[in-house]
């Protein structure tokens, strides 16, 4: 058994296999999930996980170069719009519509869908490089 880390296999096998530039979503529990992207499911019950502790154990093993997220979250969801930029600190953040970013996703590598039931709770992230 692994001793730190991630320890859900899809998760750790997708952000291991990330390239530059490649991307993944990690969404709420209603965020459309589109043919092609691997979906890992984790959703047990509303609000289990959580969005952000699921975005905060991405983030501790996937180096990140920039991030896209709704313009509806500053507005409609800014408890959620505020943890991402605490979480994501120096990361460059793109507001892009809620339509573009579901479109979007359907490129990415991965989508975590989380049980979080707070509207617009989705980001895609953008794999950086650690050299």
């Amino acid at each position: 058994m692994k001793k730190i880390g991630v320890l859900n296999q899809p998760i750790s096998a997708l952000l291991s296999s990330m390239g530059h530039t490649d991307s993944v979503v990690v969404s709420d529990a209603g965020l459309p999930i589109p043919q092609g992207p691997e979906r890992i499911d984790l959703a047990l019950r509303c609000g289990v996980p959580s969005f952000l502790e699921t975005l905060e154990t991405v983030l501790s093993e996937l180096t990140v170069e920039r991030a896209e997220v709704a313009e509806d979250t500053r507005a409609k969801s800014p408890e959620i719009h505020a943890a991402l930029l605490e979480a994501l600190g120096n990361i460059p953040i793109a507001y892009i519509s809620h339509e573009e970013l579901k479109s979007r996703s359907g490129s990415a590598k991965g989508i975590v869908r989380t049980g979080e039931c707070t509207p617009f709770s989705n980001i895609i992230l953008y794999s950086g490089v650690i050299f």
